[in-house]
């Protein structure tokens, strides 16, 4: 619904430009439009629209998700997939929030990180149709077509998956819209050989490999109790090499790490592990724990931070001003018990709750604390404020589930 309306907006936009090529307004909300779709270079035409001042807000969102695109491409370029999701959070934060190549980028990098369930979520919430700018340039990501990147991408989930077939129609489609990309002509060709490869029945010996993984856990296992614990990572690493989402290896990983106090590789697998075992408490408990060692380590303060909790509700301006001030970061739900957005995102504010422990998640209700929703100039619910050590960093009027979980995350560490 949400893209709909988004390519209506565009279309309007484009029609009341061709009717009047000077219209400012329609250029700067076209090119407000553009840049929600990450389409930065389409969007820089319309917002510093020649001869007119362009808006700041939308200058400064458009420089910001710049400059964290071309971090973005920087980091994939070289490997470094940790900073490429970090920096693709911070676009889709900063503004890009509309746009099908972030989400497929976030895909392609979780892929990179072993993540294949979390990459096949965040493939499938790529829209299935982009509003087209029929007035520009095709638009680029990482030096291919953006539409063929998203096929790029799914090929490759695709594969993860075991799903030749699927990932072949993919490339193929890719290498259509972008016949003379390098990396889709390397893609397609390898596609095309291990679908060959089956064809003449050259498969996998599943039975194999499975034992091979139970050795390899199993010594690392050993490897663990016996103290050794850079054995047991370098087990554990062979395993997740054959099957990049073992269970039982992300575990041993996840612990050996923490005696070695890699706080920053320990946190990671956690993170993997609770999407994967929501409702294990332990494993929640042992990502809150790494997260705080994590955060102890970089020199940060750490005050009465306890293991799990509920969305706390605030009532008085005393009391809300002390608990954005503790140490951390604080997400705060400013809602109405009458308005249906905020009953209809309650719940997942509850799993974000669960999922990232070391955030200070409240809730204000502004109906009932009228000087609190003054106090921070609140006038639509829901809005979502995120502090750090009482001072505000972020808000979010209305977002999208996406949206306040990238931006929850981004802060989370």
């Amino acid at each position: 619904m949400v893209l709909k309306r988004l390519a209506e907006a565009v279309r309007e936009c484009e029609e009341a430009i061709r009717l009047d090529p000077g219209y400012v307004r329609a250029h700067h909300r076209l090119g407000a439009l553009l840049l929600s779709l990450g389409q930065v270079e389409n969007a820089r035409k319309h917002i510093c629209f020649s001869g007119h001042q362009p808006d700041p807000v939308e200058l400064q969102k458009l420089q910001s998700v710049e400059k964290h695109l071309n971090k973005c491409a920087d980091a994939r370029r070289v490997g470094d997939w940790k900073s490429t999701l970090r920096e693709v959070d911070a676009a889709i934060v900063c503004g890009a929030d509309a746009s099908p190549q972030l989400c497929a980028c976030r895909a392609e990098v979780l892929l990179k990180l072993h993540q294949l369930d979390d990459a096949f979520f965040a493939l499938s919430n790529i829209p299935k149709s982009v509003p087209s700018a029929s007035t520009h340039s095709p638009a680029k990501v990482f030096g291919m077509l953006s539409d063929a990147y998203v096929f790029f991408v799914r090929t490759q989930v695709e594969l993860s998956r075991g799903r030749f077939d699927s990932a072949l129609t993919a490339i193929e489609k890719a290498g259509q819209i972008d016949p003379h990309n390098v990396e889709i002509s390397i893609l397609l060709n390898n596609v095309r050989l291990v679908c060959r490869a089956r064809a003449r029945g050259m498969i996998i010996q599943v039975g194999k490999v499975h034992r091979g993984l139970l050795g390899l856990w199993r010594r690392a296992a050993c490897w663990y109790k016996l103290g050794q614990w850079e054995k047991s990572v370098d087990d554990c690493n062979q395993a997740l090499r054959i099957q990049p989402n073992y269970i039982k290896a992300l575990l041993r990983r996840a612990a050996s790490n923490s005696k070695l106090e890699r706080w920053s590789e320990a946190v990671r697998d956690y993170e993997v592990l609770r999407r994967e075992l929501p409702d294990d408490n332990e494993v929640a408990e042992s990502l809150f724990h790494a997260q705080i060692a994590l955060r102890k380590s970089r020199g940060e303060e750490v005050h009465n931070m306890k293991f799990g909790g509920d969305v706390e509700s605030v009532s008085g301006l005393e009391q809300f001003r002390a608990a954005i001030s503790s140490s951390g970061a604080s997400v705060v739900h400013f809602k109405a018990s009458s308005n249906a957005q905020c009953k209809q995102i309650s719940p997942f504010l509850d799993a974000l709750c669960s999922r990232y422990p070391s955030i200070n998640f409240l809730k204000v209700d502004i109906d009932e604390s009228p000087a609190i929703a003054h106090a921070e100039n609140v006038r639509i619910v829901p809005t979502f404020k995120i502090y750090r050590n009482g001072s505000r960093v972020k808000e979010m009027v209305c977002p999208s589930q996406e949206v306040l979980e990238s931006s929850v995350r981004h802060y989370s560490i």
